[in-house]
């Protein structure tokens, strides 16, 4: 069955194996309702990229289905389970910016702490988590920076950094909150190539994205979004620009968005 792309609710095949869901999602920052409503189911095996305008709920999006904003209504399910029975098989990756960069660690100090969700508590992180943060570093690209003091970085490489502590928890779903933005060619790549790596391992991805350039290169699923879902599915059916004019409110006659659409 295939996917409507321009009606709120997806309608996936009970067939189909999903990564993550949530049904009629609603959030408020005081009296500004962010989103209304929302159905969102993303299958698994797939790079989902999360695109609309600026306020349109991309980032509140994620964060609400992880729990880290409150809803008014709605409610998620990841692998067809709570949050909290398969939290380690969910990974996320903030906005740089949400970050203490001047706190005194090194690289490979922020890489290893991924590791910390599968030891608990008690115990410290040995030679074993050690190794898996260097390989983490290697397949960013910037295991030469594993001893570099994170406020010396750049904002290419702290994303790498960001991208890394991630890949060391191993988990089966990725969530990354514009992993692209502010960085440099060479880090942007790094990042493309580790997610079509995650891609071909079966993992899911799940990337809020703002350049609609570069969309379908690197996201094969796409869910525009302000606010509400205007549409959503493979990117050959929901990445239109009919559906790029609902979702960023402009007309037929403003021919700056064709260029991104075959």
């Amino acid at each position: 069955m295939t996917t409507p792309t321009t009606a709120p609710r997806q309608d996936i095949s009970q067939d189909i194996q999903l990564a993550c869901s949530t049904e009629n999602l609603s959030v408020a920052y005081r009296d500004d309702p962010v989103l209304r409503g929302v159905d969102f189911r993303v299958p698994q095996g797939v790079v989902m990229g999360i695109v609309g305008p600026n306020g349109a709920g991309k980032s509140t999006l994620i964060k609400a289905m992880l729990g880290l904003v409150k809803p008014l209504t709605g409610s998620s399910e990841f692998f067809g389970n709570p949050l909290a029975r398969v939290r380690q098989r969910v990974g996320y990756m903030p906005q740089s910016t949400s970050v203490d960069w001047d706190f005194p660690t090194t690289v490979l100090d922020v890489v290893t702490m991924g590791t910390y969700g599968t030891l608990g508590w008690l115990r410290r992180p040995g030679k074993t988590e050690r190794a898996r943060a260097v390989e983490a570093l290697e397949q960013t690209g910037i295991h030469d920076l594993a001893s570099r003091q994170i406020g010396e970085l750049s904002g290419g490489q702290r994303q790498r950094v960001f991208l890394a502590r991630t890949l060391v928890q191993a988990p089966d779903l990725y969530f990354m909150d514009e992993p692209f933005q502010g960085i440099d060619a060479k880090s942007q790549q790094a990042i493309v190539t580790v997610l079509h790596s995650l891609r071909e391992q079966g993992k899911t991805v799940v990337i809020v994205h703002h350049d609609l350039a570069t969309v379908r290169d690197y996201c094969d699923h796409v869910t525009l979004l302000n606010r509400r879902i205007v549409a959503t599915g493979p990117a050959e059916e929901s990445f239109t620009k009919d559906n790029i004019r609902t979702a960023y409110d402009v007309t037929a006659e403003d021919d700056a968005f064709l260029e991104f659409t075959s």
